[in-house]
């Protein structure tokens, strides 16, 4: 097989989730273990951090492996759902797999991959870890998929676990309630594994953190109680923050991330704490690494998505929240912008709560309803009629990037653009 050959194979014989949904989520953890013993269990060959949350992963995951780089360590990282192409999902040192490799793996082991019957996810979770041995990594740092305790990734000993945001999302697999989701999630958590947790949710999900790490001996953080964001601005392109301790001492001057939505404020307490866990373990972590890492986080991993400004004037952005938690972040940050007139360009998966979604919409502003290009998307239709019951109007633009356009031609450039509501809709711009 080609690469190319290679992906379809793994698109057609294998459940994928983003194109069927649960239908492709296989919950346990045997199938992952012997793929990954088949293969001589490469990811017992090099560190790891573990990093699992509903909103906050992938941001969390990308600063991390960013500053670990400038630090000078050769690090692995594993992050999924891809934006454009499937090697973005498996990284060494911000550089996407190799695409001969994809294609040897899956030639080489289609027979046992056929004996096993794995899902998708789960083969390209055994995929990265053998890339990652293969390639000497000093480290991998890897995102949980869905949930935690079940999820594949999760056959790993990592040095640390950090879990990074709980909120509504996957409920039928998760649950239903926050405390179980968070139980979920607290599977990461491993014997005597340090792990910290980036945001506070109340005693009840804190409770259930704690309970999991005194039952197996693993210290835990709770990042917002070790540092606050005591200021944050927006200049020249970069988000500056300004980190006070507990004790209100201020500690890191002047801090810029590339990343720039306001909802890093949050996860950047959670990546400082591991950070100061790792560094108080051994890690060779300079202040210069951090400060470098951070102000050059999509730079360094290539992360796309996550508040990325696609124009100026009009202003354009996207970004991958997709669910009502991470969304209502986004969108009180679209709102705070001044402009003349705002526009949200949307669209979702059929397994989304779009009626949540639409409570936090402006009814002022215009609308384009559009859809994901993936077997899972809510057609622009429908969505278009649930949001006129939720008083909203606006037109019907299955293709993103037509409906970008259309927006772009009608609007000032005193006008503000938003485009979102699923990953998959940001994954089909053009122009990403």
């Amino acid at each position: 097989m080609d690469f190319s050959q290679a992906i379809e194979y793994l698109y057609n014989r294998l459940p994928v989730f983003h194109n069927i949904g649960a239908r492709a989520y296989k919950p346990g953890l045997s199938t992952t273990r012997a793929i990954c013993e088949h293969l001589g269990n490469p990811q017992n060959r090099y560190k790891t951090i573990h990093i699992a949350g509903t909103n906050g992963k992938g941001s969390t995951s990308h600063m991390l492996a960013a500053v670990l780089q400038k630090a000078g360590y050769k690090t692995g990282l594993y992050t999924s759902p891809h934006l454009k192409s499937f090697t973005e999902r498996i990284r060494v040192n911000g550089v996407p797999a190799e695409e001969t490799y994809i294609a040897e793996f899956v030639s080489s082991h289609r027979s046992f991959i056929e004996s096993v019957s794995p899902s998708f996810f789960e083969i390209t979770v055994a995929m990265a870890f053998d890339y990652f041995a293969r390639e000497n990594v000093d480290v991998a740092v890897i995102e949980v998929g869905l949930g935690g305790r079940l999820d594949s990734t999760n056959i790993i000993t990592p040095e640390l676990s950090v879990i990074t945001n709980i909120s509504f999302d996957h409920v039928k697999q998760l649950g239903d309630t926050l405390p179980k989701i968070a139980a979920e999630k607290a599977g990461i958590i491993k014997e005597r594994v340090p792990v910290v947790i980036s945001e506070n949710h109340g005693p009840e999900v804190d409770e259930v953190f704690i309970s999991r790490s005194q039952s197996v001996n693993a210290p835990v953080v709770f990042a917002a109680a070790e540092w606050q964001v005591r200021d944050h601005w927006i200049e020249n392109g970069k988000m500056g923050v300004s980190i006070t301790d507990a004790d209100q001492n201020e500690v890191f001057t002047g801090l810029e991330l590339e990343l720039t939505g306001f909802y890093q404020c949050k996860n950047i307490l959670g990546v400082l704490s591991a950070l100061k866990i790792l560094k108080n373990s051994g890690w060779l972590l300079s202040e210069k690494a951090i400060y470098e890492g951070l102000s050059a986080t999509s730079s360094i991993t290539g992360l796309k998505g996550r508040w990325q400004v696609l124009n100026a004037r009009p202003f354009m952005v996207c970004d991958t929240a997709h669910n009502p938690s991470g969304l209502a972040n986004t969108i009180a940050q679209f709102m705070s912008i001044p402009a003349a007139k705002r526009t949200f360009i949307l669209g979702f998966v059929g397994d989304k709560d779009v009626t949540a979604i639409l409570k936090l919409l402006p009814s002022d502003a215009s609308y384009y309803f559009c859809q994901p290009g993936n077997m899972r998307a809510l057609p622009a239709e429908l969505l278009a009629k649930q949001a006129k019951e939720a008083g909203i109007t606006g037109i019907v633009e299955r293709d993103v990037n037509k409906a970008m356009t259309l927006a772009m031609a009608s609007a000032s450039a005193e006008e503000a653009i938003y485009v979102g509501g699923s990953t998959f809709v940001v994954a089909d711009i053009e122009n990403l």
